[in-house]
């Protein structure tokens, strides 16, 4: 019986991520887990490579090919290309012949516009989708997490992604109070960016940048001075050049897109209803998303807020395995879902 189910086609999760773009598949979890990049030829416009490997080929290009991201701070800013990159994927995936195209669950920020939501929509027909649901990011990093969504108590979940983080306090099934930042994983590497070039003339790449933040990147005090080689272009000969960076430096670069997080999240307390505010000084508030591996965040965000702070095991993965869990449990969880009939 599985097996004639599984010929009508496999309903499908997907995460579309402004750094990465991670799909579930119903029965079999996780299958896909690919940078958000596209290489493109300018000359045929056709694309070159999609995912990891476009990706390797950031900063390392003829002139004729250009590595680009269609998706900025959560939303689609290339629409040809996001529905060609999903495509990509969606078939990379779906490889045999099913009678029946798959339903698509797509996670999206809590801040898109309707606008910005039927560009998502229309990314997952015109990739070959039966039928397109919109998810908001907060609550399937929610779901994800293992939070009680769906009971009369108070959940408040912070997703940092690489173009946006995510407030957002949940209770019997929706959203309370939201805030939606467009500040996240990518902002950080930018300010790394602007300081090294500031402070040494020197001009990093963006891999450079992410893998300095990923290295010695800390947004409390640590007690061992840590350091990092970095190479880039020196501003004034033009030549390549080494720099040695210390933790103390890259912590003092991100401290701007850190403090506004944190903003975010006070924010977002304020706005919440005396009742719900009293559930989350017992539940704490749940990390997820890749920021929430940036060292110290828990503990910055502890002291400013005076609440318990949990990282969830596998933030990551956090929001792709919450509308993973509504592809597998359809009929109990669609009430979280956005529905669009297509016409």
């Amino acid at each position: 019986m599985r097996s004639f189910l599984d010929l009508l086609g496999r309903d499908m999760a997907v995460d579309l991520g402004t750094a990465n773009t991670l799909v579930y598949v119903r029965n079999r979890g996780i299958v896909l887990d690919e940078p958000s990049v596209v290489a493109l030829n300018t000359r045929t416009e056709k694309i070159v490579a999609v995912g990891a490997e476009a990706k390797r080929m950031i900063g390392r290009t003829p002139g004729h090919i250009i590595a680009i991201r269609p998706l900025a701070d959560g939303v689609i800013t290339d629409l040809d290309v996001a529905e060609q990159m999903l495509r990509y994927f969606i078939q990379k995936v779906h490889r045999r012949r099913y009678f029946v195209q798959p339903r698509v669950v797509v996670a999206v920020p809590s801040g898109t516009t309707g606008v910005e939501q039927r560009a998502v929509k229309e990314a997952g027909y015109q990739a070959g989708a039966r039928r397109v649901y919109i998810i908001e990011e907060p609550m399937a990093a929610a779901i994800g997490a293992g939070l009680p969504v769906h009971e009369a108590v108070g959940s408040m979940v912070v997703d940092i992604g690489g173009g946006t983080t995510e407030v957002a306090v949940i209770s019997l099934g929706g959203i309370v109070t939201a805030r939606s930042l467009r500040v996240g994983g990518d902002e950080l590497d930018q300010a790394i960016i602007s300081y090294v070039k500031k402070e040494y003339s020197l001009l990093l790449g963006e891999r450079t940048a992410e893998e300095v933040k990923i290295g010695i990147g800390y947004a409390w005090p640590q007690q061992e001075e840590a350091k990092m080689e970095v190479r880039g272009r020196d501003l004034v000969s033009g030549l390549p050049r080494t720099v040695m960076v210390t933790a103390d430096e890259v912590r003092e670069a991100i401290e701007e897109p850190v403090h506004m997080i944190i903003d975010a999240v006070q924010t977002a307390l304020d706005q919440c209803p005396p009742e719900l505010a009293g559930d989350l000084v017992q539940t704490g508030i749940t990390l997820t998303g890749g920021g929430a591996l940036l060292r110290g965040l828990d503990r910055r965000l502890a002291e400013a807020t005076g609440m318990p702070i949990r990282a969830v095991d596998n933030p990551l993965h956090s929001v792709v395995l919450g509308s993973g869990r509504c592809v597998e449990e359809f009929g109990r969880l669609n009430g979280v879902l956005v529905p669009e009939p297509r016409r």
